[in-house]
């Protein structure tokens, strides 16, 4: 686990402790996704936050430049993990997160299948239609080619029905972890 350290260059948080790990230690694991750790922390700042906050307010509390805080705030409506919404009285945009974990958790997936497997699947179809029609493709490598694009197709429609499921019934079956195998055996024993 890395160990969370304080910047000596910036003034005492105005957050609870737990709060403050919580949002530098969200920041750490974004770096480990490939999201830019400023994201991370003002997500998982606004996530936890009991009222809407202003750019300036995050900026604030978070340490952080306020240029590099409405980056964020601009990367984080465009996952739509957040949004902006207007207080009564003050013209300043105000962002809060969305609560729901289910809800945040689908909004990530969709933004990483849209950017990252829907472009590899088309690769991948690229590549085997080539191979195939490429006398210098041995046929192992033809081979794998193809059980890579079947997986991914695979992987994809698994993710497409499984985000179909409504969330109590998902909830009920990941709670029934390894039991579920026991329905699957005594599916393809009946065949």
């Amino acid at each position: 686990m890395t160990e969370i350290t304080k910047n000596t260059d910036q003034p005492d948080s105005q957050l609870p402790k737990a709060i403050e790990n919580f949002v530098l230690h969200w920041g750490e694991m974004g770096t480990r996704w490939g999201v830019n750790r400023s994201v991370a922390q003002v997500h998982a700042f606004l996530f936890v936050s009991t009222k809407p906050q202003t750019a300036e307010q995050i900026s604030e509390t978070l340490g952080l430049a306020r240029s590099n805080v409405s980056n964020s705030l601009k990367e984080l409506l465009t996952w739509q993990l957040i949004k902006r919404v207007h207080v009564l009285g003050d013209r300043r945009d105000h962002f809060e997160a969305e609560a729901d974990l289910w809800e945040m958790l689908m909004k990530i997936a969709v933004g990483r299948k849209h950017r990252e497997i829907d472009p590899t699947i088309e690769m991948m179809r690229q590549c085997a239609k080539e191979a195939d029609e490429d006398t210098k493709v041995t046929p192992l490598a033809k081979e794998r080619i193809t059980e890579m694009l079947e997986f991914l197709v695979t992987m994809d429609k698994w993710y497409m029905d499984m985000a179909t499921v409504p969330k109590n019934k998902m909830f009920a079956m990941m709670k029934m972890g390894k039991t579920i195998m026991n329905f699957v055996q005594l599916g393809s024993s009946k065949k």
